[in-house]
């Protein structure tokens, strides 16, 4: 047993048993490591990542590789969910090294935490190679190893450092890229592996409102409903796998994350929104439910993640053979529905078949009586690894794509158990500071940028759906709060950790959208979001839009939560002061005015009845009487 056995990450505790020597990050680690003149083995993952438990089966319990790591080095594990500061900035080292990079990560540092070598996932002799080599290099040629971490690390604060110039035109820049990128035989943009970026699509549906554009509307709706016909989609169980292996978004990667089906339940309710095709609320409800039976905690909060592999391998628990399903069935049921899911002899995955819906009519929904027969068997088969741990930012994406599924089906246990999670984080995360994670009683770090606005991200969403002002002073104070605890008064945009967080050999500011949005993007869009009901954030707002203008510059499809923010501010949705004249009007507002509209419930009340001004495009309308459910 190491030293990680007293630690609440799932992921630390997965490798509590490996005869590897690990230590969590922290002081006793780093003087161990000065004391005895040796250099770190950092190895960081996250406890559903498939490639972390393959390398921790063949290398971290392999006994000459435990050995090697326990003579030469200090060994240190680190979750990525909890600590997001350290592997941004040890994972853009191995960009920088090696041009690649992912999980997990496995990267070398000198006692005062310098990296000098960097690489991935590594399979038992190579990587007792790999050790033996790196021990020879630290004991002869030490000063040609860290000139080169020298050289790597001053690249690394010229990058954060350096300003690119504005490029005016950045949306239809954008439109453009993805137009080029889009697979217009699959869906989705660019090459397998495809990741679903939602937060793409969010903006090519924007700017498909305000401009009409048919290219736009026509990428997003191909792409979601490709996406849901596909075995992303878990169609026996509900909610999306976090990428697809495939073009055909046929073969996923297993693994259920939080935060992907977050901001998909978002982008598939803004789809039925521009179509009115109900598949599309129909994935989006699948995708919720799906969250509410298998990710919610029972105090409110949501667990992150449900893991790619059982019993050691990966997508076991989602595969089936027909000959099951006959048994289970029958053969004249049973061999429709696996015609139906394209579960064949010989199988489509493997030898054994992802259900996918890419040979059917996703509107036949004669099957779903027998969906639940054959969710129940299949949970009875195997089980899945569940992280429980509760992350503020992933949290405050969910409690925002519930508000946004409530407003569009009016269904009120979607803003119940928004409203709960919510709760959740104000009781345990958030105490005037916020925190990272909560697992079994107890707080992780330091709150990020990315916690701060995904709850402020989530407050505008709690307050679209009831007009609480309560919710819209909590974004504010969120959005000053990070102000003053990450914004660079030097160069602009914002750190990804402040002056409270542990300071690292980098501060990393963190622009580009990965598989979710960059924390500098949300503190975009939530405060472009507050500009339009207070003025005090326009100055704010103005500055981050300077700032990551000139970031987005370099791929402008790269930063499409931005690119929402800077929309809504070049083309405002309409603002819209209500009068309220019912208790009936009241409820009914969230579910009946624009989805993007700026309402404040302070407007008169004319003859007695709700009455809305609506003001857009820098022109108030007379008062009326009259819904104003959509707008040009």
């Amino acid at each position: 047993m190491n030293h990680l056995q007293h630690e609440s990450s799932p992921y630390l505790l997965q490798h509590a048993q490996n005869p590897v020597d690990w230590y969590p990050w922290g002081e006793e680690a780093f003087r161990r490591a000065q004391e005895e003149d040796k250099p770190i083995f950092l190895s960081i993952g996250y406890s559903t990542c498939h490639w972390c438990h393959v390398m921790a089966r063949e290398s971290f319990e392999d006994e000459e590789a435990a050995r090697l790591l326990n003579d030469w080095f200090v060994p240190i594990k680190v979750d990525r969910e909890e600590r997001p500061d350290i592997d941004s900035v040890y994972m853009a080292f191995c960009m920088a090294a090696t041009r690649s990079g992912g999980w997990p990560l496995s990267v070398f540092l000198t006692p005062s935490r310098e990296p000098f070598f960097a690489g991935t996932y590594y399979p038992p002799q190579a990587f007792c190679r790999l050790l033996k080599l790196i021990h020879e290099k630290w004991q002869d040629s030490r000063p040609a190893l860290l000139h080169q971490a020298e050289e790597l690390a001053a690249l690394l604060h010229q990058q954060e450092e350096a300003k690119p110039s504005p490029q005016h035109d950045l949306l239809s820049e954008a439109v453009r890229l993805y137009q080029r990128a889009f697979d217009r035989q699959n869906g989705g943009f660019g090459d397998a592996p495809k990741f679903p970026s939602p937060h793409n699509l969010l903006f090519l549906l924007a700017y498909h409102r305000r401009h009409k554009d048919a290219s736009c509307l026509e990428m997003a709706d191909f792409t979601l409903r490709q996406m849901y016909r596909g075995g992303l989609f878990d169609h026996i169980g509900g909610g999306f796998c976090r990428y697809s292996t495939d073009a055909q978004f046929l073969a996923p990667h297993f693994e259920k994350m939080l935060y992907d089906n977050a901001l998909l339940i978002l982008a598939y309710c803004e789809a039925y929104a521009s179509t009115k095709n109900e598949l599309h609320l129909l994935a989006a409800r699948r995708t919720a439910d799906y969250v509410l039976r298998e990710l919610k905690s029972p105090q409110g909060g949501f667990y992150s993640a449900q893991d790619a592999d059982s019993e050691g391998e990966e997508g076991k628990y989602y595969l089936f053979a027909s000959e099951e399903l006959l048994r289970l069935l029958g053969p004249e049921q049973g061999g429709a529905f696996c015609r139906h899911f394209d579960i064949r002899p010989g199988g489509n995955f493997e030898g054994k078949s992802i259900p996918n819906l890419l040979r059917s009519d996703p509107r036949d929904h004669s099957f779903d009586p027998l969906l639940e027969p054959v969710y129940q068997y299949r949970k009875g088969r195997t089980a899945l690894h569940l992280d429980d741990k509760i992350l503020t930012a992933w949290n405050g994406l969910m409690i925002a794509a519930l508000c946004r599924l409530y407003r569009a089906t009016g269904e009120e246990k979607y803003r119940q158990a928004a409203q709960d999670a919510e709760a959740f984080l104000r009781r345990h995360l958030w105490d005037g500071s916020l925190y990272v994670s909560w697992r079994d009683g107890k707080r992780g770090a330091p709150g990020f940028l990315d916690d701060y606005a995904c709850f402020a991200y989530a407050q505008l969403a709690l307050y679209d759906c009831t007009l609480d002002p309560a919710c819209l002073g909590r974004a504010k104070e969120l959005c000053r709060d990070a102000w003053e605890k990450f914004w660079d008064g030097e160069h602009g945009g914002f750190f990804l950790y402040g002056a409270g967080n542990e300071p690292l050999i980098l501060r990393p500011k963190e622009s580009y959208d990965g598989a979710m949005p960059s924390g500098n993007s949300m503190m975009a869009w939530c405060l472009v979001r507050l500009e339009q009901f207070d003025e005090e954030f326009g100055p704010l707002a103005g500055q981050q839009r300077e700032y990551l203008s000139a970031e987005a510059a370099r791929y402008p499809a790269g930063h499409g939560m931005f690119l929402l923010a800077l929309l809504d501010h070049t083309e405002p949705p309409p603002r819209i002061k209500v009068g309220v004249g019912s208790p009936e009007d009241a409820r009914q507002l969230p579910l009946r005015l624009p989805g993007d509209a700026a309402v404040t419930p302070d407007g008169p009340v004319k003859d007695g009845q709700t009455t809305f001004t609506v003001c857009q495009q820098h022109v108030c309308l007379p008062p009326t009487h009259q819904w104003p459910g959509s707008y040009p």
